[in-house]
């Protein structure tokens, strides 16, 4: 069978202005379900400085052109060239000139979910990264920015609703049933941020008044019937509008501001200007069907979306290279946010479980690439851990390098600089650079360097000068796009602890080479070190510490995440002398040492309980994985990792008992931070005790589970069950499904829990419920949950040794892709750690990737994904 070409890659280095930019943009829109016809008029500013002008060459996709306009005039058909996916004017005027173009689409055939799709009766737009050409023929790239007016003619039963970017200016009745909505957006915006939507939707209202006397009308719409589920969104967006006022000094824009949450749709959220799309994932939220943790997500991207507006629409950046641009900066804002909603230490823990976790193993594999790559064949499979989550870290080391009243100058700089422009990664450094009057230069290696760097270090102690000097040396291991690395810049914040001893106030010390010093005077022989507090760089790091040291660091230190780290550390080191010795086929001894230091958390877990349940938890297989970094046994780990979990358990049950007595469950269930931190410890120990074999903890959970007044807690005491009870797994898992089985979210939980079990009938388990009437392999959700979890959050199942967990996921992607290739590209990211596995897995995870790469009909994202991961 024949490949499919490879797409031609596309490069930073070439990069050029466009010949031809849009002045404003007036759009009209026809809704029907099989037959939308929209008119697309554009003003084009001339090609100034030419005898003669280019052509014009506008993208598209899949497009069916009805007829086109020159300057209100019929075009001849010898005047212009057209295909499916491109129209060029062969031969524009000398001028600024209006080009009106008419394209049919199919909304109901659109299961890609780019550009204008209808899902469950809802009419709804997603364009970014490269969806507009799918509406019409257009200049889509995001230097591209204009104002635009929107007509949306629809069915008035059908889609009572109509919105769009902007604000509303006219609305009124037509012919035969239909109405009509007329939205202005007076910022000038790429096509990118273009959005609409019409449907039938049940909606909640709210007011803000901004910090300038703006009026704002909020509304959030949703399906009918959900609209009491919407209520907490609402809320985190008004704290979103007061937190940028108070904390970077942005105002909101415009008259209105609307979400809409649509059940079908590629990713989380979307930041149209003035209409933010969301997957209802991220919207709806009750007692009963939201945990904590779907709670927490909710207001963190509710606040991400929002925060777009000031980073990412009125300055978006020039071309998708600059992705971290907009990505990276707004996650680390609303990082900011939720450690200022809640708690900072545990916000800081969580963030960096999660970078070591998705992008330090994207690092470390075939899809690793720069913040800023310099090259993309597919800009879809770009929007990664890497550009988000790393890009933010890069963003707080910058601060805490120049300090907080130069980063803040800085952000206000490129604020007033560059309102309205499509901004580049040199230009934001630049209003840093000139805040703080230093160089930036040999910083900006964090966005062209890939890999995640290595620090080692040593330490000696002078017992006559009482000075500890701790030897710092950097490494950057190869990446695939490149062999020999650079000396980055790395901030590292550093205390120092004694037993007894709380650290000492952080310093700052400036790792800019490939080795440095660290010299600290007048302290005791027994003072151990705590480097990279907070987590000031997001470096892999190695330290010649005992574990009395440890111990000493996760009693006596400071800083919340080092204590948290140096937990970890204790457990890692044990979970992989385990690994090793089972690997072998040997026995291994857990040891007192983690049970000792889980027991000092449990004693004083109530002065900070959500810190507490992520200090008792144990690395997971994929972090023992990651850490082991070669010949990988999934199989060893999971047995190293329960075995230690198993003796912990037995040795604290009575412990954990007494702090889940002591932390009754609230009646009334409120989803703040100190009531949830609660929840999570309750449910940690409860976990820690059922994992020892207690069967006082196994009835407790049992009763839990049938008593729990929350999703929270209901849903943790299922996930006890099912991994442990197996005698009452079936009967708990088939209470929860009907108790639930009309919510489609709660099932996505349901689906995911029973994906991710980590025994041999699991595979056979998911494939039966590929059946299940709540399923759809053509949903985004229902696939992430049930396939996506297999593939993402089960190392032995996926990784079978005899390979039929990795064909299985291979065959589940192959479908989806025929429909919507952006799901199976992320689907089939789970590959990404073939090379890491032992010899017989790795062989079978190479033979699938080849079989793949040998089909003819694979998208461009699957594409690209399976060649890179095979590079």
């Amino acid at each position: 069978m024949l490949r499919t070409r490879t797409a031609p890659a596309v490069r930073l280095a070439e990069y050029t202005p466009p010949l031809y930019q849009a002045g404003a943009v007036s759009i009209r829109v026809r809704l029907h379900p099989t037959d939308t016809e929209v008119d697309v008029t554009t003003t084009y500013l001339a090609a100034h400085g030419r005898e003669t002008s280019p052509p014009l060459v506008l993208d598209g996709e899949d497009l069916v052109l009805e007829g086109v306009l020159l300057n209100n005039a019929q075009l001849p058909s010898d005047a212009y060239e057209a295909t499916p996916n491109s129209f060029t004017l062969t031969a524009p005027p000398n001028e600024t000139f209006t080009l009106t173009i008419r394209t049919r689409v199919n909304p109901s055939a659109n299961t890609r979910l780019m550009g204008l799709y209808r899902s469950n009766g809802v009419y709804c737009t997603q364009c970014e990264a490269d969806g507009f050409r799918r509406i019409s023929y257009f200049l889509d790239r995001p230097d591209v920015m204009a104002t635009y007016r929107v007509r949306i003619e629809a069915d008035a039963a059908e889609c009572p609703v109509l919105l769009a970017n902007g604000n509303p200016t006219e609305a009124g009745e037509l012919p035969g049933g239909r109405h009509f909505a007329v939205w202005d957006d007076p910022h000038p915006k790429p096509c990118y941020l273009f959005a609409m939507v019409g449907g039938d939707l049940g909606g909640i209202h709210d007011r803000f008044r901004t910090s300038e006397g703006r009026d704002v009308a909020l509304g959030i719409y949703v399906e009918k019937g959900k609209e009491a589920q919407a209520g907490y969104a609402m809320e985190a967006l008004k704290a979103s509008m007061r937190w940028d006022e108070q904390v970077f000094a942005r105002a909101y824009d415009l008259d209105v501001f609307n979400i809409v949450a649509v059940s079908d749709f590629n990713m989380g959220a979307m930041e149209n200007k003035g209409l933010n799309i969301f997957n209802d994932k991220y919207v709806l939220a009750s007692a009963d069907t939201a945990t904590d943790a779907d709670y927490m997500l909710i207001e963190a991207i509710i606040a991400h979306e929002y925060f777009h507006n000031w980073t990412g629409n009125r300055i978006t950046c020039r071309d998708w290279f600059q992705l971290c641009l907009k990505e990276g900066l707004t996650v680390f804002r609303d990082q900011e946010f939720t450690s200022d909603m809640r708690s900072r230490a545990v916000k800081r823990i969580q963030d960096a479980k999660e970078l070591k976790a998705r992008q330090f193993v994207e690092d470390a594999g075939p899809l690793s690439h720069p913040v800023r790559p310099s090259a993309y064949r597919e800009i879809n499979n770009l929007y990664t851990a890497t550009v988000y989550e790393k890009g933010a870290e890069v963003i707080r080391m910058l601060k805490r390098l120049i300090g907080a009243d130069a980063f803040a100058a800085g952000m206000d700089l490129y604020f007033r600089r560059h309102d309205g422009d499509a901004a580049t990664i040199e230009q934001f450094l630049a209003c840093f650079a000139e805040t703080s009057g230093r160089s930036l230069d040999q910083f900006a290696l964090w966005y062209a360097q890939a890999g995640t760097p290595q620090v080692v270090a040593t330490r000696s102690y002078d017992a006559d000068l009482r000075r500890l000097t701790i030897r710092l040396r950097q490494e950057t291991p190869p990446t695939p796009d490149e062999a020999e690395k650079k000396p980055l810049v790395l901030p590292v914040l550093f205390g120092v602890a004694s037993p007894g001893r709380p650290s000492s106030q952080d310093d700052l010390y400036v790792l800019d080479a490939a080795e440095g010093e660290i010299i600290v005077d007048d302290v005791a022989a027994d003072a151990v070190p705590s480097l990279f507090r907070d987590f000031s760089a997001p470096v892999n790091f190695e330290i010649d510490l005992t574990d009395r040291d440890l111990r000493t660091l996760a009693a006596e230190d400071g800083d919340a995440f080092n204590r948290w780290q140096a937990l970890q550390m204790l457990a890692m080191r044990q979970l992989k002398r385990m690994t090793s010795a089972f690997r072998e086929g040997g026995t291994a001894d857990p040891g007192p040492a983690v049970s000792e230091a889980v027991a000092a958390v449990l004693a004083c877990a109530q002065a900070d309980p959500a810190f507490a349940a992520l200090a008792m938890a144990l690395p997971g297989e994929l972090d023992i994985a990651r850490e082991i970094g070669r010949d990988v046994d999934p199989d060893a780990v999971f047995l190293a990792r329960r075995t230690l979990g198993r003796s912990v358990g037995r040795t604290l049950a009575d412990a954990a008992l007494k702090v889940y007595a002591d932390t009754p469950a609230s009646a009334l269930y409120k989803p703040d931070a100190l009531s949830a931190g609660r929840r999570a410890l309750r449910n940690a120990v409860l976990d820690l005790a059922v994992t020892g074999d207690s069967p006082e903890a196994l009835d407790l959970a049992r009763r839990q589970f049938a008593e729990a007044g929350n999703m929270t807690d209901r849903f943790a005491a299922l996930a006890i069950l099912a991994r442990k009870d197996m005698a009452g797994r079936d009967a708990a898992l088939a209470s929860f499904e009907q108790r639930h089985g009309g919510s489609p979210l709660v099932m996505d939980k349901w689906f995911s829990l029973q994906a991710a079990l980590p025994e041999a009938g699991t595979l056979d388990r998911v494939r039966r419920l590929m059946s299940h009437p709540a399923f759809s392999l053509a949903n985004p959700n229902r696939a992430r949950s049930l396939i996506g979890g297999f593939a993402m959050s089960n190392p032995t199942q996926f990784n079978r040794a005899d390979g039929s967990g990795f064909v299985f996921v291979a065959e589940m992607a192959l479908k989806i892709d025929k429909a919507n290739p952006q799901v199976a590209a992320r689907i089939m990211t789970a590959f990404r750690s073939w090379r890491t596995l032992e010899t017989g897995r790795r062989a079978k995870a190479q033979e699938t990737l080849h079989r793949l790469a040998n089909e003819g009909s694979l998208s461009r994202d699957m594409r690209d994904i399976v060649d890179r991961s095979l590079a």
